[in-house]
């Protein structure tokens, strides 16, 4: 059986970018199986969407290959990439930190390759879109079997433009930040749930949050905010019926800070 795919863009569904990318892989691997993991990372944004990349990763069966795409420097001397991690799977995308978060959560680098061998790309070449004229079809040959190590020259690591913060402590209390807000308007701190005191008062702003973790959603009353551990392993903010993010008025890189009680 080939491997899973999974796919991630800021493409959108109203363009065919997606099922272009969808072709070109088909196109070389007619078995393959693709897994949409996300096609509504906002436009540009390659933070939001290495996060997101990262959140969805450890779900697939090892040895899977991951197609991630948001590539505001496609057509520039940003490197395209195919990496190994030391859980066996194989992510392809833009050199521009997209990759490193879900590579380093899939246990760390084992190789990489720049991807210079045209031979594994696709018929046509435009400046613009190589989600499908390189990106899909190199993840295309890689179903079919081709060595990793064929498809460019090895390189020993890949960009880090970025990374995300972790959390650290003040006073002995744990503070961390805003990473994500998601599509109910929960907002996913970088704050994992070890570092948690048993039970604690989250402080967002003026706004203080008592009795966490709750156990779900419906712990408090319609309109009410709570803060529990979520299925990522981070703790979220959130309002119940409700969107945090709209009703609190805060958004990415929020400070929230952990008090014991």
């Amino acid at each position: 059986m080939p491997p899973t795919i999974s796919l991630l863009t800021d493409f959108g569904l109203t363009d065919t970018y997606v099922g272009q990318m969808k072709a070109a892989i088909l196109r070389v691997a007619p078995g393959a199986v693709l897994v949409d993991l996300t096609h509504a990372v906002p436009a540009q944004d390659v933070r939001g969407g290495a996060f997101l990349l990262w959140s969805g990763v450890e779900a697939f069966p090892e040895g899977s290959l991951h197609l991630a795409v948001v590539d505001p420097g496609v057509g520039s001397t940003r490197r395209a990439v195919a990496a190994r991690t030391r859980r066996g799977d194989v992510l392809v995308g833009p050199d521009n930190g997209l990759l490193v978060p879900a590579l380093e959560r899939l246990g760390g680098l084992a190789a990489a390759v720049e991807l210079t061998a045209p031979e594994f790309w696709g018929p046509r070449q435009s400046r613009t879109f190589h989600g499908r004229d390189v990106f899909a079809p190199v993840v295309g040959h890689l179903a079919a079997g081709a060595p990793l190590e064929r498809l460019g020259r090895a390189l020993h690591d890949l960009e880090r433009p970025f990374s995300f913060p972790p959390p650290r402590e003040e006073d002995g209390c744990p503070v961390g930040e805003v990473l994500h807000v998601d599509t109910y308007g929960n907002l996913i701190t970088n704050l994992p749930g070890a570092v948690l005191p048993v039970r604690f008062r989250v402080h967002l702003g003026s706004l203080v949050i008592p009795d966490a973790p709750h156990a779900h959603y419906q712990a408090v009353a319609s309109g009410q905010p709570l803060s529990l551990v979520g299925s990522a392993g981070l703790l979220e903010v959130s309002v119940r019926d409700g969107s945090a993010a709209r009703v609190l008025e805060v958004g990415r890189g929020a400070r929230v800070r952990i008090e014991p009680g």
